[in-house]
């Protein structure tokens, strides 16, 4: 949620900011004009409340049985009033808090200005691409091949975009789980297994809605949504408190299925197992203080990129620019790591800024002195990183010609010392 304060103080720096967005016709006249509004009927219902507050004592001092009734009718009337304006003040506050939840977060000024996704800015490539001596399988193939995923009974499961992993394939996909929390808890995360099913106030706070609302699976009977992320339960860990200043920083990691519909065609960039409306990720997140979050920001991105250097994933760093960036994000790193069978870079992580964004929404504020109010603290969120494109980019680098897999070092003893995956 934008601060209301900056509408006041300096509008043009939030039409700026959306007009770098690509919201041309934004709204901000009319923030503007709902909260003058608002300010205007709660200056009145004060007053009329002073008021009421004076007429009532003048009541208990007048001798006069007149001058009492004259003064009860009156008080009765400004009840009356103070009931139709604070009715009033309701639909305002309403209209008003609407309005701001359909805006994003404003962007930093060192996102690059574009228009979509092709104007993401390359902003370093680590590692080698790799060569083989013979043709390496996209894992559409090669996972059948080796029985570790099926297609078949996904969709005869579900539908769809959804599959099987079978054997090895599900101890690899386990695996990567638990040496990605384990590692970033040796990075300093604390690590919190959550519900996949949360409130509606929880997805809002996150800023999933109103604006992704088709994009969500919902239970409408108990009136819960299923988690698109971890991102959203770990926002609202802290919703509606006041931590200390000692109390921050909060570092997290947490594990979660994801669940979103996606609107998806048949194509080449969905083929496989590369998107689909269930999937698993390992998160981070980070709750602290303003000046903190910079430095944060540097260091999850460090992290995340731990995760790909230690399985020998060649990856390459964008930055997000105006039009391709998330709705709560002020600024936003992706790393893609190289996939040897399907020859192109796959997103496996979003590491994004927020700023107090989302602190605003879930009321996540903390004492930076004792006895000198609140702040809003600032969030930060990463992927460390998302699945099944990890478990993709590994089955096809690690391909050998003979059709098995090496497993990464890094995941042996997850695996229980295996070596190499062969055919089932």
């Amino acid at each position: 949620m934008l601060d209301i304060q900056l509408f006041r103080d300096d509008p043009q720096k939030i039409r700026e900011g959306l007009r770098r967005r690509g919201m041309e016709t934004a709204p901000v006249e009319k923030v503007i004009s709902l909260d003058a509004q608002r300010r205007e009927l709660l200056q009145e219902v004060e007053s009329l409340r002073a008021e009421r507050n004076t007429g009532s004592k003048e009541i208990g001092r007048a001798k006069d049985p007149t001058e009492r009734q004259e003064k009860i009718e009156a008080m009765r009337a400004i009840g009356k009033r103070i009931d139709a304006l604070d009715e009033e003040l309701s639909g305002v506050d309403l209209a008003l808090d609407t309005l701001l939840a359909t805006l994003p977060n404003l962007p930093d000024q060192d996102v690059p200005l574009g228009a979509d996704e092709s104007e993401n800015v390359i902003i370093k490539t680590v590692g080698e691409i790799p060569s083989y001596d013979f043709e390496p399988k996209p894992h559409w193939d090669l996972g059948p091949e080796l029985g570790l995923i099926d297609f078949e009974r996904g969709v005869k499961l579900t539908g769809s975009r959804f599959y099987v992993l079978n054997g090895a394939g599900a101890r690899l996909q386990r695996a990567l789980i638990a040496w990605m929390l384990d590692l970033h808890t040796r990075q300093g995360y604390s690590e919190r297994y959550l519900p996949f099913v949360v409130k509606e106030e929880t997805v809002f706070a996150s800023g999933q809605l109103p604006k992704f609302e088709g994009n969500l699976y919902r239970d409408h009977e108990d009136d819960l949504w299923l988690v698109p992320t971890a991102e959203v339960p770990l926002t609202s860990l802290h919703r509606d408190e006041i931590l200390t200043k000692d109390d921050l920083p909060r570092a997290y990691t947490a594990y979660t299925a994801c669940f979103r519909r996606e609107k998806m065609s048949a194509g080449r960039d969905v083929r496989g197992i590369k998107r689909g409306h269930q999937f698993d990720k390992v998160e981070m997140y980070v709750f602290c203080q303003p000046e903190e979050s910079e430095a944060f920001f540097q260091k999850m991105m460090a992290d995340a990129e731990q995760v790909c250097a230690e399985l020998g994933l060649p990856y390459r760093v964008n930055q997000l620019c105006t039009g391709d960036l998330g709705f709560a994000a002020a600024i936003t790193y992706d790393i893609e790591v190289w996939a040897a069978g399907c020859q192109e870079w796959l997103e496996v992580s979003s590491v994004s800024n927020v700023r107090d964004f989302q602190a605003r929404r879930a009321a996540v504020r903390y004492r930076p002195e004792e006895g000198k109010g609140t702040r809003y603290v600032h969030t930060l969120n990463g992927s460390g990183l998302g699945l099944p494109r990890t478990l993709i980019a590994i089955l096809e680098n690690y391909q050998q010609a003979d059709g098995s897999v090496v497993v990464p070092e890094v995941l042996r003893p997850w695996m229980g010392g295996q070596a190499v995956i062969s055919e089932q």
